[in-house]
């Protein structure tokens, strides 16, 4: 009994750990990363990995919004700091070329325009993938490397979506 009780211990210990500061579950609330993520999707976010590496053009990272810091926004990273950014008729171009996109599928596209900015030092511009309905910089603008805290690793339910977020 003691054996047990003492395993129990340390893997809630472990879980906990793990769970605080490596990988924290989240819900996907809204639609605006579909077609890989949807509504109510659960998945696994990894917390500790920019510690280590750089956040990269193409990361679907967890931020908190800039607007108002207590809500959590799921989008892709389309520029980094120092890129000069223009959206034309909602075709992105990142340091003067145009960016292939094929997370944005043909019926998710818009034709939104942004005019020529460079991003500024630590700051990230991030769009959804469906971007006829997305809130993304478009909207709030670049967003600061401090409220990036993950980036979507996995996806653990509905069991149908089950696999890595690319």
């Amino acid at each position: 009994m003691r054996n047990w009780l003492r395993d129990l211990a340390v893997s809630l210990g472990a879980s906990v750990l793990i769970i605080t500061c490596l990988y924290q579950p989240v819900r996907v609330e809204g639609t605006s990363m579909q077609p890989r993520l949807h509504d109510n999707d659960r998945l696994f976010i990894n917390k500790f990995v920019y510690r280590f590496e750089s956040i990269q053009r193409g990361d679907v990272v967890v931020f908190h919004y800039p607007g108002d810091p207590s809500k959590s926004y799921i989008k892709r990273v389309i520029a980094l700091p120092g890129d000069d950014l223009r959206i034309e008729g909602g075709s992105v171009y990142v340091n003067g070329l145009r960016l292939a996109e094929p997370y944005v599928p043909t019926q998710f596209e818009d034709g939104r325009s942004a005019p020529e900015e460079t991003i500024p030092p630590d700051n990230y511009w991030v769009m959804g993938d469906h971007r006829s309905i997305s809130s993304d910089s478009r909207d709030f603008g670049p967003v600061p490397r401090e409220l990036i805290y993950g980036k979507a690793a996995f996806v653990y339910w509905p069991a149908d979506g089950v696999g890595l977020v690319r």
